[in-house]
Parts: structure tokens; C-alpha cells; sequence
């Protein structure tokens, strides 16, 4: 027997990525806003990187947009609501921490050593 869902979840999959697409915009023009502070005012002189809710909330949209995302796209593609949702989300939450703690360790880099240690095209 194959399953045949009723109603595949198209709207929550557009849902989804509007949601991760547009919390990613607000996530990297706070990132350049940060960025641009650092450069004029120095690193230290600015507030520790993740305790502020302006990068909490956008990461955490992009966070629950990915997973309506792919929570729904495995739904569309056969899997039932469940096993979709219990595929999904430990996807999402785990590539999502990596990625975080990932961005906070650059960050720290960038705060420590400088824009300039972060250019990866130099060979000297």
C-alpha cells in the first residue's frame, strides 16, 4: 500500500522558506551592522556577540523556517506527519546549533585577531 496524503502542506512549505528566507535577510544586515561597528569603534569597545536579542531572534526564525520547511517537504514527498516531523527536526536543530556555534566562533575570531585574519583568498 502506498500512502497518498489528502493534502500535501504546499502553503506551510512557501510559509517555511518565507520565513527562513526573510529572517536570513534581517540576520545578515545585523551582521554588517555589527561588522561596521566594529570596524569604527573597535571590537571591544561593542557588546559580547550572542547576548544580544538582535541576532537571537533572526537566527531563531531561520531556525523554525527551516523546519517547516523541510518538515513539509518530506511530507509532500510520501512521508507521513510524523515521521516527517521526527526526520525534520533533529535535521534542523542540530545543523542549526553547528551553525551557530560555527558563527560564534568566527565572530570571536574577527573580535580577537581582526577582519584581516579572516581573509581566506591571501597566501601570505
Amino acid at each position: 500500500m502506498y500512502y497518498f496524503p489528502t493534502q500535501p502542506p504546499y502553503l506551510v512549505l512557501a510559509i517555511g522558506f518565507f520565513i527562513a528566507v526573510t529572517s536570513g535577510t534581517a540576520l545578515a544586515g545585523t551582521l554588517k551592522l555589527i561588522t561596521q561597528t566594529w570596524q569604527k569603534n573597535g571590537a571591544e569597545a561593542s557588546a559580547p556577540r550572542f547576548s544580544s536579542k538582535q541576532l537571537i531572534i533572526p537566527f531563531v526564525g531561520i531556525t523554525a523556517g527551516i523546519g517547516l520547511f523541510l518538515c513539509s517537504g518530506l511530507a509532500i514527498f510520501g512521508f507521513p506527519n510524523w515521521l516527517a516531523c521526527a526526520v525534520g527536526l533533529p535535521i534542523t536543530l542540530l545543523t542549526c546549533i553547528l551553525t551557530g556555534l560555527q558563527l560564534g566562533s568566527m565572530m570571536t575570531y574577527a573580535e580577537s585577531r581582526g577582519f584581516k585574519s579572516l581573509d581566506l583568498d591571501s597566501f601570505s
